[in-house]
């Protein structure tokens, strides 16, 4: 892969607790992406919506769903990422994968549990930091209520894309891209936010708002409000490690340890 990096963001609107219909939904969706971007990035729980108290008919889902993340990614040439309900040994994980034709690039577990919608309740949550390769390109996938967590955020020298897939409201959009923007700028890296649009099952209302912003916090591209909508933006690297070089604040950067 070259300095340059072709990201799809795919914002749309979910079936709610519908596994079948959104695959099929998402299937059609991308069907013209082939051979045309390097990453493609759903939303979180793409495959149900942000549901918990049926995280139980979700889950074995999950296995079906991932062989369909596979699948899609040989179709398409690409590597495909996005969050799916899991359970494990009586466990259920909100969980991202990262995946191309063949295997599984990675997998994280969120770590911060939206408390306000007592997702601590029904879901544990993850302890990994993990960071990906693709190509040149060093990637950090987050999720959603992570955004809100400029340390479990940090750059530690070692990304140069931070990603965020999410369900979040239309009420707090404001904090949303305001987040988006600061995390660019303080971690001196591209930042990807991907969130779902439309009404899900619980009433709630979601905007959209996915987007990428530049090191300097410049918005480069950003799909239209509440349209399901996939775009693609191509990232420079060498633009990227200039503007490191000639403003370094990794050198300054304090140093510190997550428990």
């Amino acid at each position: 892969m070259s300095d340059t990096l072709k990201v799809s963001l795919v914002q749309l609107e979910l079936v709610w607790g519908n596994v079948e219909e959104n695959l099929k939904r998402i299937s059609n969706l991308l069907l013209p992406m082939k051979n045309q971007t390097d990453l493609i990035v759903l939303p979180e729980m793409f495959s149900s919506g942000f549901m918990m108290e049926n995280k139980n008919l979700i889950s074995p889902k999950a296995a079906m769903t991932l062989d369909w993340m596979k699948n899609q990614a040989k179709q398409l040439n690409a590597t495909l990422l996005g969050s799916i309900i899991v359970e494990e040994d009586g466990n259920y994980f909100n969980r991202l994968y990262c995946v191309d034709g063949e295997k599984i690039i990675c997998s994280y577990d969120k770590r911060h549990l939206f408390r306000m919608g007592e997702e601590h309740k029904h879901f544990s949550n993850g302890a990994d930091r993990v960071v990906f390769n693709l190509g040149k390109w060093r990637i950090r996938p987050l999720v959603c209520y992570d955004l809100r967590f400029p340390v479990w955020s940090r750059n530690q020298n070692d990304y140069d894309v931070l990603l965020y897939v999410a369900n979040w409201p239309e009420a707090r959009r404001e904090v949303w891209n305001t987040l988006l923007k600061a995390r660019a700028i303080e971690n001196q890296s591209f930042v990807l936010g991907v969130n779902r649009v439309g009404i899900d099952g619980l009433g709630l209302s979601y905007s959209g708002d996915s987007s990428v912003f530049d090191a300097k916090g410049r918005l480069v591209g950003k799909c239209t409000d509440h349209v399901e909508e996939i775009i693609t933006l191509q990232l420079n690297l060498d633009e990227l490690n200039d503007f490191r070089r000639k403003f370094p604040l990794h050198l300054d950067a304090d140093s510190f340890q997550i428990s």
